[in-house]
């Protein structure tokens, strides 16, 4: 019997844009579930592999895709706006 798993956690890799190879960011952005069947284990620790993932209750697996979009979308809390860097 496989180990249970109760906490993920979404790496930094998500941040890299080779995370996204052969996605469509549109897609990603809508959280199209085949899209982020492919995403998903690029970037969990521990890493979630796509049967996994589909095992998944739909909550889980919603709140999960809505976490790897908001921490790409969120700005870098330690870098610069474009505002502060052009002054």
């Amino acid at each position: 019997m496989a180990k249970k798993i109760t906490y993920v956690e979404i790496t930094g890799a998500i941040e890299q844009a080779g995370s996204l190879r052969g996605l469509s960011l549109s897609d990603v952005l809508n959280l199209k579930a085949d899209t982020m069947f492919t995403l998903l284990p690029r970037v969990t620790s521990p890493r979630l592999d796509e049967v996994m993932i589909k095992k998944m209750s739909s909550r889980d697996f919603i709140q999960l895709c809505a976490v790897a979009v908001n921490f790409m979308s969120e700005p870098d809390s330690g870098a610069k706006s474009v505002q502060e860097t052009a002054a």
